[in-house]
């Protein structure tokens, strides 16, 4: 049966809204199938879908067949980890987090391949090894990057074999080099089985090939072969999509920066007796935007957290040449749904900061068109969103509070070019309106290199 997957008519809705408009796609053994489109399109709903763990506010129509059989929701639940797994799009949300690395992928080989305790462990460190974690086996997920939790979840989702694999962006967060590697081991795995990946990195649709299809507002704009899709894109949206890139962007005027907000002299930082960074040394200014570039686990992050006084230096020192409150040092986290609580609505959490600052209510209103963002979407909770939806809801909170001092962590690794570039536009004028010294740390050089006043190269800052 070369038919792995086969959807007729699939549609979901909330109430009266529809999410996902009758789509209907066949994946076949060997051929890879991609979903491309931007945040909020609909594309992580299908994945759920074919799962069987769609939110139970959400009501599904149509057919989703495996292997040639139509099953139930309950029956596609059977096929969970030995023949179909799923990648998802936040690894923190898949993760145990007192469990080692090792520990985690072993217990899928253990539970699901059947494997005794000492096989498992073998097992569990080969596939560490080949996605380059051999150092964090013992580590647990709160220790670790974004780009390698995100590894470390695909190793254990992929650890059963599981012939159909379903992978919803599964290189955000990641440097290039680790991107290309994740896209070479999944298409790898495809020889025999199925991939169907959903991702709006127009780079990883063309390394991927095989067939693709454009959605946008839970529609299909275009399908077909995917280097015929993406080098004579037929629809509007797609060719909009593919000349976002950053290195297309025209170089944002850098403004005329004069009043130093904090400077940093001989700083070096460790994390679990490693050193990550020594003798760097920087001003930032008032209305200033420095990058941070560099791989996964260079430290970007830790840097961007001993600025905000989250960490302190091993050695040199940080002084502020002026005062700033403490709500006004804020940071956009690399992970968003790990600063929202999902235990109520979005629209509840930010009125929570209103109340407690003493702002006007209005100004939520007034942020959300700028955004893309909608009020009917502020009733849901963190996790009824997407990635791209929730990271824009961070940056909306953060800029209720007027900072003077953001550090933005890979702000846009969840976003879609278009929604990327709009963001990043609305985020670097903002900072430079408010006069907010702006730390844009991305694994994207040309993004950094259009938009901020100068860039740092953390590995040359390495022991």
């Amino acid at each position: 049966m070369n038919e792995l997957i086969a959807i007729k008519n699939l549609q979901i809705g909330s109430g009266n809204d529809i999410l996902v408009h009758h789509l209907s796609l066949t994946l076949k053994r060997g051929e890879p199938l991609t979903i491309l489109g931007e945040t909020g399109s609909g594309k992580s709903l299908l994945a759920h879908a074919i799962m069987g763990t769609l939110s139970s506010d959400l009501n599904c129509t149509g057919t989703i067949a495996l292997n040639g059989e139509v099953k139930s929701t309950p029956e596609r639940r059977q096929y969970w980890g030995h023949s179909l797994t799923m990648l998802p799009q936040e690894p923190w949300q898949s993760l145990d987090p007192i469990m080692k690395s090792r520990e985690q992928v072993a217990e899928v080989y253990k539970e699901v391949q059947g494997h005794s305790a000492p096989q498992a462990s073998r097992a569990a460190q080969a596939q560490l090894s080949r996605l380059g974690l051999t150092d964090v086996e013992h580590k647990l997920p709160l220790q670790l990057s974004g780009g390698m939790a995100q590894r470390l979840a695909f190793a254990a989702a992929t650890a059963a074999g599981a012939g159909i694999i379903i992978a919803d962006e599964p290189t955000k967060g990641l440097d290039n080099h680790q991107r290309n590697s994740i896209v070479s081991i999944l298409k790898a795995q495809t020889q025999d089985g199925g991939l169907l990946t959903i991702t709006h990195d127009v780079e990883v649709a063309k390394q991927l090939g095989g067939k693709i299809i454009v959605m946008r507002h839970g529609q299909v704009l275009e399908q077909g072969e995917a280097s015929h899709v993406l080098s004579a894109p037929s629809s509007d949206y797609a060719k909009a999509l593919i000349a976002a890139a950053p290195c297309h962007w025209s170089p944002m005027p850098t403004g005329n920066v004069k009043q130093p907000l904090v400077e940093v002299k001989a700083l070096a930082q460790q994390r679990n007796g490693v050193t990550l960074f020594k003798n760097l040394s920087f001003t930032l200014h008032c209305g200033e935007v420095i990058g941070l570039f560099g791989d996964s686990g260079c430290g970007k992050s830790t840097l961007g957290d001993t600025l905000l006084g989250l960490l302190q230096p091993s050695a040199g020192s940080i002084n502020w040449q002026q005062q700033i409150k403490r709500h006004q040092k804020l940071k956009l986290y690399q992970d968003p749904p790990s600063s929202f609580s999902a235990a109520t609505s979005l629209a509840t959490l930010l009125h929570d900061v209103v109340r407690l600052h003493k702002l006007d209510p209005a100004e939520i209103s007034a942020l959300l068109s700028p955004l893309n963002l909608t009020d009917e979407l502020l009733c849901r909770c963190s996790h009824d969103v997407s990635g791209g939806e929730l990271q824009r809801i961070a940056l909306l909170r953060a800029m209720l509070l007027s900072p003077k001092l953001l550090v933005a962590d890979e702000p846009t690794s969840r976003l879609d070019p278009i929604t990327a570039q709009q963001i990043i536009t609305l985020l670097v004028d903002n900072a430079r309106q408010q006069q907010c010294g702006l730390i844009l740390i991305s694994h994207d050089e040309a993004l950094l290199k259009k938009v901020c006043n100068k860039v740092i190269y953390l590995q040359d800052y390495a022991s």
